[in-house]
């Protein structure tokens, strides 16, 4: 049993919670909280790590998964812990591998894709992949000044979403969207220069919607070669929408759209 929070294997997992260059040079990432743990692939999982009280439990479930964990004493594990109320369990899973062609390989259905710009806040990215999975969107695409998806906050907030929805960062975004708009993707950005209201466009196709940084929205290299530009009307004195909120409308009316 671990109960130094010197022990190098503590310290490399409170630097995988804290660091996203910790995340990036291991190739690795945190799941705490039994639910999630019971959504990895054993093949994802690297190593677990668990608190007295959740061994004591959860022997069978722990078998049943991954029988190789290591066993940390409670308070060691509640001082590393990135959560208030630590469920006793932590796996070290490996980070998850997509390309922009796998994200745009060929589907019965048309893509509803996502697209990011320089979105800062954890919580409003891992509701965006968690309502995207809701509404269907085939792949999220980032530029590398977005939050780090792999950041322990975001995680818990996709709820198991990260899973299942393909995501990737890219280096240029412009370039990007250059290449969507080369495979008749109808792109449209979130904007209120300029822009229609959202329910007036057809989204039957392969659609592309662009959200950008919460303070400062999408930036103009990237509005200046959009055509599409779409905005949610608003009553009252409301000026903007939450990033995240604002995304879900528009994904879900994408949905909308095809249910029928």
């Amino acid at each position: 049993m671990i109960t130094s929070s010197g022990n190098k294997k503590i310290k490399d997992l409170a630097a995988l919670i804290k660091k996203s260059s910790a995340r990036k040079k291991q190739n690795a990432y945190i799941i705490e909280g039994i639910r999630m743990f019971r959504e990895l692939q054993r093949d994802e999982i690297l190593d677990v790590y668990v608190g007295e009280n959740f061994e004591a439990e959860n022997k069978d479930l722990l078998s049943e998964i991954y029988p190789q964990y290591e066993t940390v004493s409670d308070r060691i594990f509640e001082s590393i812990s990135d959560t208030k109320t630590p469920q006793g369990v932590m796996a070290v899973a490996k980070r998850k591998e997509y390309t922009l062609d796998d994200i745009l390989r060929t589907k019965d259905d048309p893509h509803n894709l996502l697209i990011l710009d320089s979105l800062q806040d954890p919580g409003n990215l891992g509701t965006l992949v968690r309502a995207g999975e809701g509404a269907g969107i085939t792949g999220i695409i980032m530029n590398e000044t977005t939050v780090d998806i792999y950041n322990p906050k975001v995680i818990r907030s996709t709820m198991g979403s990260i899973f299942r929805v393909p995501f990737i960062y890219v280096k240029d975004l412009k370039e990007t969207v250059a290449k969507l708009y080369s495979k008749k993707i109808d792109i449209y950005a979130s904007s209120l220069e300029g822009a229609i209201e959202y329910d007036c466009m057809d989204y039957t196709k392969d659609t592309a919607f662009i959200i950008g940084n919460e303070a400062a929205g999408i930036s103009k290299e990237i509005l200046d070669i959009v055509e599409n530009k779409v905005k949610i009307p608003m009553l009252g004195k409301v000026e903007s929408l939450n990033a995240a909120v604002a995304g879900s409308i528009l994904m879900y009316e994408v949905f909308r759209q095809r249910r029928k």
